[in-house]
């Protein structure tokens, strides 16, 4: 345990040092700051509740953002100190591969959690400051949102962590990389969304349907966070969550499970690979 804190901390090190850190915080604040103050214009027709126009903006907004830098994160985290033969001094310690890839691992999700609890909590506190009135169930979506953000993170990075322990080049990890958030944020959906307007709706049960949506741990979270009660009824995927079968613990499972298995992956993949 204590060799995965140290390889923890030596990723995070390396993200101050590279403003990895500082640049995501920034990034995702201004843009929470920005919806937060625009989120207002819509609220008096919706009858929906300020904070939960920003939920439903910066839960879309995760779906696009989160995956991208949890991928730029994670992509050449082991074939990158492959190239610059660092990977082989890392190893001449007293430290396991797969307490390498955990460490790495828990580096980075922590260097995603800080920057997402930091970026998003800056529309949350800019709202306190306004004094705008918000209800303790919309805090609560609140919260779940930001927790649920670091968890979908989570799932790219352990999905990036497959992809650099299974390529032998960084400019390979990077091109399938781009292919897996392409595919996962636009083409599936994408995808999805023709064969139910091809087919009218007819031949997809809940239960079909359901299924299909937590194959992409995009649209899990999408579940998880715009179909929720709060956000219900400023956001167009409400419909779909009221006729699907998924529990919200289980689109939380669904996610777990999405995080652990690549990374599992990953890990035994690194273990049995030759450098």
């Amino acid at each position: 345990m204590n060799n995965i804190l140290i390889i923890a901390r030596k990723e995070i090190q390396e993200g101050l040092r590279n403003r990895w850190v500082v640049a995501v915080t920034l990034l995702l604040a201004s843009l929470a700051l920005t919806l937060s103050f625009l989120g207002s214009a819509p609220t008096g027709n919706v009858g929906a509740g300020r904070l939960d126009i920003v939920i439903v903006s910066l839960a879309s907004l995760t779906i696009f953002l989160v995956p991208l830098i949890a991928l730029l994160l994670s992509h050449d985290a082991i074939v990158g100190e492959m190239e610059r033969g660092t990977l082989l001094l890392l190893l001449s310690y007293p430290v396991g591969r797969k307490q390498i890839v955990l460490g790495k691992f828990l580096g980075h999700t922590l260097i995603l959690s800080v920057a997402t609890f930091l970026g998003y909590g800056a529309a949350g506190a800019a709202l306190v400051a306004a004094g705008t009135p918000v209800d303790p169930a919309s805090w609560i979506a609140f919260g779940s949102m930001i927790g649920s953000s670091i968890l979908l993170g989570a799932v790219f990075i352990a999905i990036g962590y497959l992809v650099s322990a299974s390529v032998s080049q960084r400019s390979t990890a990077g091109g399938i990389a781009l292919g897996i958030w392409l595919f996962f944020v636009i083409i599936y959906d994408m995808g999805l969304l023709g064969a139910l307007v091809s087919t009218k709706g007819e031949g997809f049960s809940s239960g079909m349907l359901s299924a299909l949506l937590m194959v992409n741990p995009t649209d899990t979270y999408r579940l998880l966070n715009l179909g929720s009660e709060t956000a219900g009824s400023v956001s167009a995927i409400a419909g779909v969550a009221a006729n699907s079968v998924l529990t919200p613990g289980l689109l939380v499972v669904s996610l777990l499970l999405w995080a652990v298995i690549p990374l599992s992956l990953a890990m035994l993949r690194f273990s049995r690979r030759e450098l």
